[in-house]
């Protein structure tokens, strides 16, 4: 962990080596104030003037705060910088990962690890890292001044802090494990307060704000209490410090005042050595803290790490390809959603030739939705074969498969941004000729016309501002910019009126002249003039036919077809 935290540090190395000796200048002027302030001690009891050491005690204290303070204001500006690329390279590993792996993730959780745990690296990577070296510094140095003032004073020192500094060094792998629990916690609250903002509306409607707010307070009370542990820790370690400090005072008190005393140590140097004694304090104490920011960064960088090490989908352009239609074959496929999992695609076959209108229906749970989630490759079929124009659909670079598909999905999802913007989304390079031809034939003139800045409307979040018909339609010209070779719809009139259904069904038909559809349908009036039906059920095929054989062969899609009024 401690290997993959410098590995953020690098890009940013010279900026943090000069400020990491700006830093140290600046410890050095304080390391030379005991020191000047014995000349001054010796002055006042010499009866000399006073006014040259003080000179030069004020002119240490001045450039000593300002080169800090330039020193400070980097390690700040590169601790930015570092947050900035560790977000960069999460978000880009989260938007690469499989469909799989994110569906066992929560997104709260997902958040937290973006906004919080990058949030941590930016204090151990600068003033824990640079702090602790410059701390070492200071620290080193107080010695060596301590050494020449007097040995035995040091040995007293040293002894009361070694004592102190084990029992600090046994708490730092406690606030380790503790930061992560206490990390874990405030990813939890994030998902249960995402999964309550996510179904904001059915909260509402349920009236379950009362029960909602209690399971989101329990988490954040858990977050509390794992963060009280983390305080509890820390303190422990800031406070075994201050003790060490202060009876380290009192000893070097005793034993150098009886010096003093019998004339073998003079004032000044047990005052130049007090003085020291003190200025450990702040070496020690960012050595402390240091250690633990350095514990709070390995908890985080442990999160942080399980995300980047989890496997991403290739990267890579999609290559200019053919805009003819083509042809889907599912071949004894065989799915799961998990090893623990059941069987979804228990040996699945059925053809789609290139072009026209196929439809897929069947009982809920009949694994529908799984045939366009495996066309996609959002999961890999574990048996059979699955072939996109002929070819084996593990044989299609991603981004080449991807670009040959168009899709619309079930809930018909629409970003928040304007109504330009969602419908370019998956075509970036269409003509505005192109998207008026794409807003006509889905029939959203009447929705453009209406929005008081037209495409450029803002939808609101999940595109709340639109209907549930409105959303489906954008979806599917959203789908349809994207020119696809074969277009993917999985209920995409469920929630269209008779008339737009009429309308989109018309809009359908002249698309499948063009391309390859497959649409899964639970409305089956939708797709009665289809060119073929695959009836699926208990994840399996059962008949392929046209609606009317069907209706004469198959019991089920007659049921189904009896059920919607579609034949007496």
């Amino acid at each position: 962990m401690l290997k993959e935290l410098l590995a953020y540090v690098r890009p940013h190395r010279k900026v943090l080596v000069l400020g990491g000796l700006l830093g140290l200048v600046g410890s050095a002027a304080g390391l030379a104030m005991p020191l000047l302030a014995k000349f001054v001690v010796d002055a006042f009891g010499q009866d000399r003037s006073m006014a040259g050491p003080l000179l030069w005690l004020t002119l240490v204290v001045v450039v000593g705060a300002v080169v800090a303070a330039v020193g400070n204001y980097l390690m700040e500006r590169t601790g930015e910088g570092i947050v900035l690329g560790a977000r960069r390279r999460l978000v880009d590993r989260m938007l690469r990962l499989k469909v799989a792996d994110v569906d066992r993730l929560k997104p709260g959780d997902l958040l937290s690890r973006v906004t919080g745990d990058t949030t941590l690296l930016r204090a151990v990577l600068t003033n824990g890292i640079v702090e602790s070296i410059s701390a070492t510094f200071m620290l080193v140095g107080a010695i060596v001044m301590m050494v020449a003032m007097d040995g035995v004073l040091l040995l007293v020192t040293l002894l009361v802090l070694v004592v102190i500094g084990g029992l600090v060094a046994s708490v730092m792998p406690k606030i380790q494990r503790a930061q992560t629990q206490a990390q874990e916690s405030v990813g939890e609250m994030g998902a249960v307060l995402d999964r309550a903002l996510q179904a904001y509306r059915t909260v509402k409607a349920s009236g379950a704000e009362e029960r909602e707010i209690a399971v989101v307070g329990e988490a954040a009370v858990q977050a509390r209490d794992r963060g009280l542990q983390v305080a509890g820790w820390t303190s422990l370690a800031g406070v075994a410090t201050s003790v060490a400090v202060q009876i380290a005072f009192l000893a070097v008190l005793g034993v150098g005042g009886a010096r003093v005393a019998a004339g073998t140590l003079e004032i000044s140097s047990l005052i130049a050595f007090l003085l020291y004694l003190f200025y450990l304090v702040m070496p020690i104490g960012q050595l402390i803290q240091g250690g633990v920011q350095l514990q709070q960064g390995l908890a985080a960088m442990k999160r942080i790490k399980e995300i980047e090490d989890l496997p991403a989908e290739p990267v890579g352009a999609a290559p200019a390809g053919s805009d003819e239609p083509v042809g889907v074959t599912f071949d004894d496929v065989v799915f799961r959603y998990g090893d623990d999992r059941p069987v979804v695609h228990d040996g699945v076959s059925f053809e789609v030739p290139p072009g026209g209108l196929t439809a897929l229906v069947g009982p809920s749970g009949a694994g529908k939705s799984t045939v366009f989630a495996l066309l996609e490759r959002f999961y890999e079929h574990q048996a059979g074969l699955i072939t996109i124009g002929g070819r084996d659909i593990r044989d299609w670079p991603l981004s080449e498969l991807r670009s040959t598909l168009g899709y619309v999905e079930q809930d018909a999802p629409v970003l928040a941004g304007t109504l330009r913007e969602n419908l370019l989304f998956a075509a970036q390079e269409a003509t505005e000729d192109e998207l008026n031809r794409a807003i006509a034939r889905t029939r959203l003139d009447d929705l453009v016309a209406r929005l008081p800045e037209g495409l450029d409307t803002a939808v609101g979040h999940r595109g709340v501002l639109l209907s549930g018909g409105e959303r489906q339609r954008v979806a599917i010209a959203r789908a349809l910019l994207r020119k696809p070779r074969l277009l993917l719809l999985d209920e995409a009139t469920s929630q269209l009126d008779a008339v737009n259904e009429l309308r989109l069904r018309e809009v359908i038909a002249e698309v499948a002249a063009e391309t390859t559809v497959l649409v899964i349908a639970h409305r089956l009036s939708t797709v009665t003039n289809a060119d073929r039906i695959v009836v699926m059920e208990g994840g399996g095929v059962r008949a392929v036919g046209t609606h009317a054989e069907l209706v004469g062969a198959d019991e089920l899609y007659r049921e189904l077809a009896a059920t919607q009024f579609l034949v007496s």
